[in-house]
């Protein structure tokens, strides 16, 4: 698996999203651990998750949960696989999402989160939305408290704007890491963060790359060029919107959301897929 840098850690050029795993529609507990353990034989490192990741009330962290059992049940070393989990947004399961951007309840929430995934020390927390009732700089202010005190090892902020992600930076002393933000074929919005993030050397993470998860099976039928290119390559259009992506800046790790096998084993071979410039240019202008 070719890797990529995300602050002081290497990791795979491509991660896994654990959000289908835990929302509606989720697989039963099996299967999405058998999602988790075909990504790691695949040489996946890194995993996304966080504490909203749930479906009722009583489910608050269900996909952090369900991460940690995966990697303790897998049967070889799993030290060099980085988790990253966020905090700020929640569930309170009626199928709604709300936001809490208070540093208490910010800090409350990594607590929670570290028993969750059985560490001492998250690997990346990211704050995961902002929440317009809080000044972002005191959000923000608790996530470099946390960098600072050991709760976590790097820091990341999440659906952020160009402004978000220099003041962020600022008020973390130039530690912030990575910026996680919806980035795919049919939203692209999202190109003026990722031009920043390779500007600043920040890694990019684009989350539903494929499209989500309603959408990312049908995405050779929406994006008829992904699917032209798919066909020269004898390959799947779900790996050529990675590959396109990991084409446009070495700072790009996507990381597609999976509840099975065998759809996280075809995104991960996106990484030996190398177009040209002509068929990046042709995926640009699609």
């Amino acid at each position: 698996m070719k890797t990529r840098q995300l602050g002081e850690v290497t990791v795979s050029a491509i991660g896994l999203g654990g959000m289908p795993m835990s929302i509606e529609g989720r697989p039963d507990e099996q299967r999405s651990i058998s999602t988790i353990h075909a990504a790691l034989d695949a040489g996946i490192s890194f995993i996304d998750t966080a504490d909203a990741y749930h479906l009722h009330a009583d489910d608050v962290g269900h996909n952090e949960s369900l991460i940690a059992k995966a990697l303790s049940t897998y049967g070889e070393d799993t030290s060099s696989v980085l988790i990253a989990t966020k905090g700020g947004h929640l569930r309170p399961g009626d199928g709604s999402w709300t936001l809490n951007g208070n540093p208490a309840y910010l800090k409350q929430a990594v607590e929670a989160s570290l028993k969750r995934l059985g560490t001492d020390t998250i690997g990346l927390y990211q704050f995961h939305r902002p929440d317009p009732s809080v000044p972002y700089a005191d959000s923000v202010g608790a996530i470099r408290d946390l960098l600072d005190d050991g709760k976590i090892r790097m820091a990341g902020i999440s659906n952020a704007n160009p402004d978000q992600i220099r003041l962020a930076n600022d008020i973390l002393g130039g530690r912030l890491v990575s910026v996680q933000n919806q980035f795919s074929p049919a939203f692209r919005s999202s190109e003026p963060e990722l031009e920043l993030c390779d500007q600043l050397g920040i890694a990019f993470l684009p989350w539903s790359p494929l499209g989500g998860i309603t959408a990312a099976g049908g995405l050779g039928t929406s994006h008829a060029a992904f699917q032209d290119v798919a066909a020269e390559h004898g390959v799947s259009p779900q790996q050529v919107s990675l590959a396109w992506m990991l084409a446009k800046s070495p700072h790009v790790i996507p990381i597609p959301g999976s509840s099975r096998p065998e759809t996280i084993r075809d995104s991960a071979q996106a990484v030996e897929l190398n177009l040209t410039a002509d068929e990046v240019a042709l995926l640009d202008a699609s």
